[in-house]
């Protein structure tokens, strides 16, 4: 399965909130961030974890590196009307978590 064409779900995600995690945690190794591919793959970065992500449609596998411990867990993402999306991430038989992220927007310098 693939992540649909068009999905507004693809994009870079800046990770602003999470129900379990202070901003500070969050930003730890850099901005906390989420992007999703059109094609399934995605990357987040958050706290200590850097992982990759296997997309089918709003639903995601990922495994990747918490505090040099390997680590894996799934989730989804949903977008919201006001247009961020809410991610639930969740460690293989550890904590699930909330986290709130908007579309990260570039500029470019005149």
């Amino acid at each position: 399965m693939t992540v649909p064409a068009g999905c507004q779900l693809i994009g870079r995600w800046r990770i602003i909130e999470a129900d379990l995690w202070d901003r500070g945690y969050l930003n730890l190794g850099g901005p906390a961030t989420i992007a999703i591919g059109p094609d399934n793959n995605g990357k987040i970065a958050f706290g200590a974890l850097q992982a990759g992500l296997d997309l089918s449609y709003s639903h995601f596998t990922w495994a990747g590196c918490d505090e040099m411990d390997e680590v894996t867990g799934d989730g989804y993402a949903e977008l919201l009307d006001n247009g961020s999306i809410e991610i639930t991430f969740a460690y293989h038989n550890g904590d699930e978590a909330i986290l709130k992220a908007i579309r990260q927007t570039s500029s470019t310098a005149c």
